[in-house]
């Protein structure tokens, strides 16, 4: 069973040198189908670029908490047509983060549910980044009509974890799961139902125990996939097929 990583970011500079060579290989590596996650319009336009090249790749469109100092309603409508696209399969990355603060909370506050709204306007699933923002993020979301989408490279604890199951999201894993020294996201990954849990890398960043450093890319899912079948106690092909068959069901792909 191939593994499907629902969160890449193979636009970033770090695969200018083999971006190509790297996508070509990656079907006969395990790796069934991609997430391009766009950050701004910019990286956005690049995911829907690439989806058009890779059979196997999908897009995904909307801006970063990171860049919501940079939203005007101009880029929203510009990002509206980009997710008419056939290959756009959700809106995101969105959220807050509240640990770099590379925009002002206010800002991203506005813009977060700006976002929503637009998300819910055209029927999307959502994208969700939260950090060090958690119980904001929640209650925003909460608030918000939107009850499709993943919370991305989850760092909460297991009670927040089942609130968002409760609520019709999926829990993003990644490579985090394999290092974490504190327990807390194995607790939550044994917690959550393997029925909505979604694989994700986050590369070229995050990359998982025994490769920490290096350049992460979806051929490193396999020690994610193992490492949550050691902790809820199954096969690493059970954790495959099931977390693949939830990514094709929130992300309406055949």
């Amino acid at each position: 069973m191939q593994i499907i990583d629902t969160h890449a970011h193979y636009d970033h500079k770090q695969f200018n040198k083999d971006r190509d060579e790297l996508l070509k290989s990656l079907p006969g590596l395990g790796i069934g189908m991609v997430i391009n996650v766009g950050c701004d319009l910019k990286s956005s336009r690049a995911s829907v670029e690439m989806a058009e090249v890779y059979p196997y790749v999908y897009a995904t469109a909307g801006v970063h908490p990171h860049d919501a100092k940079s939203l005007s309603e101009d880029v929203l409508t510009k990002l509206k047509a980009l997710c008419k696209h056939k290959k756009v399969v959700a809106y995101g990355e969105i959220g807050l983060d509240f640990f770099h603060n590379f925009s002002p909370q206010s800002v991203q506050r506005f813009w977060f549910k700006r976002q929503l709204e637009v998300a819910l306007e055209l029927g999307l699933p959502v994208v969700i980044h939260s950090r060090d923002a958690n119980e904001e993020v929640f209650s925003m979301i909460k608030d918000s009509k939107i009850r499709r989408g993943v919370i991305h490279s989850f760092s909460g604890d297991a009670a927040l974890a089942l609130a968002y199951v409760e609520m019709g999201f999926y829990i993003g894993i990644g490579g985090v799961v394999t290092f974490d020294k504190t327990g807390k996201l194995q607790a939550a990954t044994a917690a959550i139902p393997l029925e909505n849990i979604l694989l994700e890398t986050d590369c070229p960043y995050l990359t998982p125990h025994p490769h920490r450093g290096k350049r992460n890319d979806s051929t490193y899912l396999s020690f994610v996939a193992d490492e949550i079948a050691k902790i809820k106690g199954t096969s690493a092909e059970a954790v495959r097929a099931q977390t693949g068959e939830n990514a094709k069901k929130l992300f309406l792909i055949p």
